[in-house]
């Protein structure tokens, strides 16, 4: 079986993402993009679904520290045995053009008997590779072991390579003090040229270079600025390097509720999520990365804007059907695996105002507009213009009937208002009177059909009497301030319907059906810090520090969060590591810290 969520780690080469469990087991890994199929997939399954151990054989080995290299993506393992200690360093190098998967024994003390298993399954495990052992031409002296199946191709180097057994590999070694055992595993298309090797030394100490002078312009300040500087290193290393398109997530399935049917594919870029993480980078520093997105979408929607996506492919990709994948028993038996996500398809009206917010933050920070980003937007008010009337799946991307969501309907608002300030303070040109008019009549909307009178609350439908977490964005985007008395009366209504025993905020009661779906799932993340948000923009200062404190901790060791965790369980749930809950987390702390994040950004670009 697969390990717990929080046991494992995130590799990054800014064009896929493994992950690595505490007992030294690579169980997911797709190539050569976040997207593509995978070779591991134990994380949904068995070994026998794919695998690379790697890890001290004696049955009483323990990790006794497991970290990354200070504001790095290069995980180090310390091995304890009773005849001594070994380090495991595992990365992947950067910039250099291929998918490589390295990993570094080092003996520290006496000597220790490492084993090593090796079960390539291409295709989501649905192959089996021909596997053979060939001379290896870059090395002198040293063999090769290469692995095909169709147009996926792995070539394994190092000085032990495992021996055949059937439909896996296996072999064991012995590192004593002070020796360096290496090994790399490259991905390569099958009908190419085995890649030459990767010089070690050299690889980890470019990686290194790579992420510590990344992070080094990371502005983070607080109690919590190491939490912030990892959330933006983690939404960095979740950005393709070439096409700076930003996934959700590096996995896919890791189900919302154990044993349930909430198992969603998140690899893919959402233009809400990837906005959201544009804001969080252009507060802190990285304008540079907020332009590569731009260019993204730029590129997504061209040509195309007037049936906009919620989300692409990694390289603007728009066919993302979804499917199951019968082969693959689940993470702890959660059915169905898919890959790819229906709700590609679906209209979700609040995204253009999510893109919108964001790219106004660009122009504040200094950003210059062209004739084909501007013209966009234009194009995308235009979208929203055409489908002001229609009903959509909001923000959670309801699998039941489409609605009004106020939600929705605020961030709609928020795109013409964004529009509106284009043109009134950066002399743009554009439909500004009409704009304005569908902007104010909005605004009566929403305050007439969306706001309950009753129980004195906005509410997560027009005409409904249920809450919804996301109804915390309305002051985020402006329609209101955070102490006015209608949000006020909504969050008090958040914490008596939303808010668990546990300290934690729901995104809504999964039992009124309004998804279409089973009910039950754990506190979603980002919710809770939305919370502390608002809590801190309002005074509430002991409230959102107590919160924030608390959320900070559902951490793993490594400052990796998922995208739900259950408390009771102490385990995290969902997808891993979340994007949305990493961003929430720079969000929150910069409200505790009492930054404003617009001025912040402003300043950076000064």
């Amino acid at each position: 079986m697969a390990a717990p969520i929080e046991d494992y780690a995130l590799l990054s080469n800014l064009q896929t993402g493994p992950l690595v469990s505490r007992t030294g087991s690579v169980d997911w890994l797709c190539v050569p993009r976040f997207d593509s199929p995978s070779v591991f997939s134990s994380l949904l399954g068995t070994k026998d679904h794919g695998c690379w151990l790697l890890a001290p054989k004696q049955g009483t080995a323990v990790v006794i520290d497991r970290q990354y290299l200070d504001s790095t993506f290069v995980l180090q393992t310390l091995w304890q045995t009773d005849s001594g200690q070994a380090l495991v360093t595992d990365f992947m190098p950067v910039g250099a053009g291929s998918s490589s998967l390295v990993r570094r024994v080092t003996g520290l003390t006496g000597t220790v008997e490492m084993h090593q298993e090796l079960r390539i399954r291409p295709g989501y495990a649905t192959a089996l590779p021909w596997v053979s052992r060939s001379v290896d031409n870059e090395v002198p002296h040293s063999e090769v072991l290469l692995a095909i199946a169709g147009p996926d191709a792995l070539a394994l180097r190092g000085p032990y390579l495992p021996l055949a057994y059937p439909h896996w590999h296996e072999g064991s070694f012995t590192v004593s003090k002070d020796e360096n055992v290496d090994f790399e595993l490259t991905w390569y298309p099958s009908h190419r040229r085995v890649p030459a090797a990767t010089d070690v030394d050299i690889a980890l100490d470019q990686a290194v270079q790579y992420w510590t002078r990344w992070a080094s312009h990371c502005r983070q300040d607080g109690v919590h600025g190491e939490a912030v500087k990892r959330s933006l290193l983690v939404l960095r290393a979740l950005t393709h390097q070439e096409t700076g398109g930003i996934v959700a997530a590096p996995t896919t399935s890791l189900p919302e509720d154990f044993g349930g049917t909430r198992n969603w594919d998140y690899r893919y870029c959402w233009l809400r999520d990837a906005a959201l993480t544009l804001e969080s980078m252009l507060t802190h520093g990285y304008e540079m990365e907020a332009l590569e997105w731009r260019n993204w979408l730029l590129r997504a929607l061209a040509g195309d804007h007037e049936s906009l996506q919620i989300m692409y492919g990694v390289g603007g990709e728009r066919d993302l059907p979804e499917r199951e994948l019968d082969q693959l028993p689940g993470y702890l038996n959660s059915r169905p695996v898919r890959v790819g996500n229906g709700a590609v398809s679906q209209f979700q009206a609040d995204v253009v105002g999510e893109v919108m917010v964001a790219l106004e933050r660009l122009r504040m920070a200094g950003g210059k507009e062209d004739h084909f980003s501007w013209a966009l937007q234009c194009a995308l008010l235009g979208f929203v213009q055409e489908h002001f009337e229609d009903m959509d799946y909001g923000l959670w991307e309801m699998r039941g009937d489409a609605q009004y969501f106020t939600h929705s309907r605020v961030m709609m608002w928020a795109a013409f208002d964004c529009g509106i300030r284009g043109v009134r303070m950066h002399g743009l040109s554009g439909d500004v009177e009409r704009w304005e008019q569908l902007r104010e009549g909005l605004r009566r909307e929403i305050m007439r059909n969306g706001f309950n009178t009753r129980i004195k609350s906005f509410t997560q439908t027009y005409g409904g009497e249920q809450t919804d977490a996301a109804l915390l964005v309305i002051p985020q985007v402006g329609f209101l301030a955070y102490n006015d008395e209608h949000m006020l009366g909504t969050v008090a209504r958040l914490e008596e319907e939303l808010l668990t025993d546990d300290g934690l905020l729901l995104r809504y009661r999964t039992e009124t059906g309004v998804d279409g779906l089973e009910p039950g799932e754990y506190p979603f993340l980002a919710c809770s810090f939305w919370l502390v948000e608002q809590y801190a923009r309002t005074g509430r200062m002991d409230d959102a520090k107590t919160l924030m404190d608390r959320l900070v901790k559902f951490s793993n060791e490594l400052g990796l969060l998922s995208e739900e965790y259950a408390v009771k369980e102490k385990r995290m749930a969902g997808n891993f590591p979340q994007a949305f809950s990493h961003l929430a987390l720079v969000r929150a702390a910069d409200a505790v810290h009492g930054v404003d994040r617009l001025s912040l950004a402003v300043d950076a670009a000064k």
